[in-house]
Order: structure tokens, then sequence, then C-alpha cells
């Protein structure tokens, strides 16, 4: 692997705005795929594992979740900066709470869309 894969959904609007963004300022080092488009088992993990939360494979094969694979997704783009900030400490407690409560909200409303 030659470079950084991170598994989005695709069906969740407000992923699909982040990563259109991502997508428009982020290097060739980093592909974005899409978790309902792939095939039963081809990252290597269950499909409702990866659509859980956000998963970065490394360009090395390791994996990386959650807020930390958002930084690094983002250390592609000239904005990589900027979100290590989320990464200091103490402000790493907050920005980690923040990133757990919307993945609860996310889920809510991934359940009522249904």
């Amino acid at each position: 692997m030659d470079k950084d894969t991170l598994y989005y959904d695709g069906a969740c609007p407000l992923c699909s705005a982040e990563i259109d963004k991502l997508a428009k300022y982020s290097n060739d080092g980093l592909r974005l795929q899409d978790i309902h488009a792939l095939n039963d088992g081809e990252a290597g993990l269950d499909k409702a594992l990866l659509l859980a939360r956000l998963h970065l494979q490394t360009a090395d094969g390791e994996w990386v979740t959650g807020l930390s694979a958002n930084i690094r997704a983002w250390q592609h783009t000239r904005f990589g900066a900027l979100w290590r900030l989320l990464d200091w400490p103490l402000i790493d407690r907050l920005s980690r709470r923040c990133y757990e409560a919307w993945l609860q909200w996310r889920k809510r409303s991934a359940g009522k869309r249904q």
C-alpha cells in the first residue's frame, strides 16, 4: 500500500460533506474509500465495524481510528497543522469527547433515517 486510505460512510450527508472538502484539498497521498462500495471483507474488517467510527489505514498498514484518523487524513492537506491542535494535551480531552458525542448523535440520527 503506497497511500493512507480513509474509510468513510458515503451514505452519511455530514460525512460526505467533509469528505468532499478533504478531497478538494488533499494531496495524492490519501485515498478516500466509501465503505458502501467495498465488497464484504475487502478492507480486512467488517463493514459494520468500519461504519461505527472513522478508520484510516496508513501506507504502512497500521490502523488509526476515530478522531486520530480524521487528524491523520487532514495531514494530507495544507490545513494539517490546524488539525494537529486537536491532539494537544488538554485540547485533546475536549476534542475526543466531542467526537464521541458526535458519534452517538450520528448513530441516533442514522436510526431515524432508516
